[in-house]
């Protein structure tokens, strides 16, 4: 079966069906969150339900891997798209009716699980409708139209949200998830029934030792690099996640709508920076060596280094806010050019028959980190007063330093790209 190039029908439905969806969801983590931090005010509340919705998603990213496998990857798309599209419908039917706290924890959780088993099927399609050659290009076109889904996501939402409220932007997600999960019965991936032997629970298993084994037994960079990643997950996403929003509503001094569109507007820049993320990886994707991979964990580190320095030195809550928003941007653009490069490695050096339980395995290593950095920022940002600015020095400080002491991870991984390459 010769795979399809890179602009074929059915990886253009892929493409279109993530802006589609993206763009939903991005609306949805903007928005409920907010809402849950204005009803609040509770930076502890707010962290603590992000950290809480990850738990499940990294739970199902090796189920959903495994899944990916087994199952024909269109209809995986497709029934989760609607699932969502139910579930927010369920949201705006109860919300009013009962207490909004254990509601938004149950819908981010139920929204972040489905998102755990939907990821791992995008990105195990791409190696499979696209030539090996052009599989990092695949990944960054994927990246680059998401990403402008969620740029747009954010900035709409953050109007909508101060202009007409939370409804509006269920509205909008919901039709956005069904019109995917329609658009996506269309895709045809190629797909070959594997025979199964014993009971679901054995077979998973079975995967999940396959897929582990091998990255620690035949290709212990990949988890090297995933270890690399998490620490930035750890110390430098959650910070912007959890810091930006409660620093732009309750500290910088904004009126409450003002700084909801502000936020609406510092997202909309965060997801411009994964474009370029996107844009970079799609033009250097011949030309960067993975021994550039440190520096660009380091840029990320600045990136963040560029908000404390402004929350320390500056005084006008604008230019603080202008900082805080461009830093973000440069840390998204720099970790999203990582993370092609890191998914185009796993892409290229691990079998076709083990991509998509390996690929839920290196992101559930990297994104098990995300929760466990909200929760902490949330209390820091709760008690830590007038010093909001220690946080960014000290997650710089400490990145800077893992990714000094991490070069060598990254050394020779050029050369066995290169092996395997001839070899297939």
């Amino acid at each position: 079966m010769n795979k399809k190039s890179i602009f074929s029908k059915d990886f253009t439905l892929v493409a279109i069906g993530q802006i589609i969806s993206i763009f939903g969801n991005q609306i949805l983590r903007y928005a409920l969150p907010l809402y849950l931090l204005n009803k609040t005010g509770s930076s502890v509340l707010f962290g603590t339900i992000l950290a809480v919705s990850f738990i499940p998603m990294l739970f199902l990213y090796p189920i959903g891997g495994i899944i990916a496998d087994r199952v024909n990857k269109r209809n995986i798309m497709v029934i989760l798209d609607f699932s969502t599209a139910i579930l927010i419908f369920l949201f705006y039917l109860l919300a009013g009716r009962i207490d909004i706290v254990p509601l938004m924890a149950i819908t981010m959780i139920i929204l972040y699980g489905v998102q755990g088993a939907y990821q791992p099927a995008v990105q195990a399609s791409i190696p499979v409708l696209v030539k090996a050659e052009h599989i990092m290009q695949g990944n960054s076109v994927v990246n680059l139209i998401t990403s402008l889904a969620s740029m747009a996501g954010p900035v709409i939402g953050g109007v909508l949200f101060s202009v007409v409220g939370l409804t509006p932007i269920l509205y909008v997600s919901i039709a956005c998830f069904f019109a995917s999960a329609v658009l996506e019965l269309f895709i045809h991936i190629p797909f070959e029934r594997k025979e199964t032997k014993g009971n679901i629970f054995a077979i998973g298993v079975a995967d999940l030792k396959a897929s582990f084994s091998f990255l620690f037994k035949n290709r212990p960079v990949l988890w090297k690099m995933s270890l690399v990643y998490a620490s930035m997950n750890l110390l430098l996403t959650p910070l912007i996640s959890i810091g930006l929003p409660v620093l732009i509503t309750q500290r910088l001094g904004f009126a409450p709508d003002a700084a909801n569109r502000l936020y609406g507007y510092s997202q909309g820049v965060i997801a411009a920076g994964a474009v370029l993320g996107g844009l970079l990886a799609g033009v250097l994707s011949k030309k960067l060596k993975a021994k550039a991979a440190p520096l660009i964990l380091i840029g990320c580190a600045l990136s963040v280094l560029l908000g404390g320095i402004a929350l320390h030195a500056l005084d006008a809550s604008m230019t603080i806010y202008i900082v805080l928003t461009v830093g973000g941007g440069l840390l998204v653009a720099l970790s999203t050019l990582l993370q092609i490069q890191i998914m185009t490695y796993i892409g290229i050096l691990t079998p076709k028959d083990l991509i998509g339980k390996v690929i839920s395995c290196v992101i559930c290593v990297c994104m098990c980190t995300i929760p466990i950095g909200q929760f902490i920022y949330g209390l820091v940002f709760e008690h830590v007063g007038n010093g909001a600015y220690l946080p960014f020095y000290a997650a710089a400080l400490i990145v800077i330093c893992v990714g000094v002491f991490t070069r060598r991870v990254f050394y020779g991984i050029d050369r066995l790209v290169e092996k395997v390459k001839v070899e297939s």
